[in-house]
Formats: C-alpha cells, structure tokens, sequence
C-alpha cells in the first residue's frame, strides 16, 4: 500500500455531488405519490357504522313503509352523501324488520303491495318477482334468493340501520 492520501479529483466530486443531489430530488417526488397510494388504506374505515334513519320505533306499524335517509360515503378523498333506502315494519312476533328494496333477480327497486293481483307482497315490476312479507321469494318466480336484511339497532327511541347483508335460501 502506499502511504500517499488518496485525493477525490474534481470530476469525482462533481459526480459524488449530482448523483447525491439527484436522488434527494427523486426521493423528494416519489415520497408524496406514495404516500397518496399508502394513506387511504391507513385510514380508519366507517364501514358497518349504523346511521340514524329518522324513524321512532314507536312509528313502526305492521305494514311495511318505505324509509329514506343518507350516509355520508368516503371514496379516497372524495366524500359524497349517498341515499339509502328499506322497508321497515314489525312482525308477528313484535320484531322490528329492515329489508333491502333491491330485488335479487336483475337490481330493480321492489314495492310493498306493488301489483293487484297479489296484495300483500313486495313486488317488482320489471320481471313480475314477488316476495313474501318476510322477504323470501315466492317459489316460481323470477328473484332467486331473498331480499337482503339491514344489520339495525335502537337508540333513544330511534332506529339506525347499517349495512344490508344477503340472506340464505329461496
């Protein structure tokens, strides 16, 4: 080895330099874009969150009406108020029922009491599906699963729903 001090010539501490600088100023511009694509996954989420739907449970009869409220929807930075909708009445045995309007055969809205000729049913005008008041399909009929159920709870008095969640069996 020899005893004279290795000395950085002025090309190399050009290089050292711009190549330092360099990856300051890429790590400066990729920082931000991954913090955008890494954050909404940190975020805390509101899914399964029961919203008030503006209805006492003193007001739920035996038939079947038509609630509306919204929610507010979070979709990465972009936050929106969504409508919802169920039919909500009591059943034979006094519990409250929150069923989904979408019917399970192509996506249409489903009404209580819809057709003449079959009082007493949710039904759907688009191919004629027919539900029962419980929410199960009528056999023969085009919707092949059951209307899904709302998750609910009671507060105060009031009615909060959640989210629907799809019932098994026809």
């Amino acid at each position: 080895m020899s005893e004279k001090k290795q000395q950085v010539s002025r090309r190399q501490f050009l290089n050292y330099t711009l190549t330092g600088l360099g990856g300051f100023m890429a790590a400066g511009m990729l920082v931000p874009m991954l913090r955008m694509a890494v954050d909404p996954v940190l975020q805390e989420s509101s899914v399964g969150d029961l919203a008030n739907v503006g209805i006492s449970v003193d007001d739920i009869t035996t038939e079947p009406q038509r609630v509306d409220w919204q929610v507010t929807q979070v979709d990465g930075w972009y936050e929106s108020e969504v409508s919802k909708t169920a039919w909500v009445f009591r059943n034979e045995d006094d519990e409250i029922q929150a069923f989904s309007p979408i019917c399970k055969h192509l996506g249409c809205v489903v009404t209580w009491e819809g057709s003449d000729e079959f009082p007493n049913e949710f039904f759907c005008p688009c191919h004629d599906g027919r539900y029962y008041k419980d929410g199960t399909n009528v056999p023969g009929t085009p919707p092949l699963a059951p209307l899904d159920v709302y998750e609910q709870d009671v507060e105060n008095g009031m009615l909060f729903l959640g989210d629907a969640t799809p019932r098994e069996g026809a």
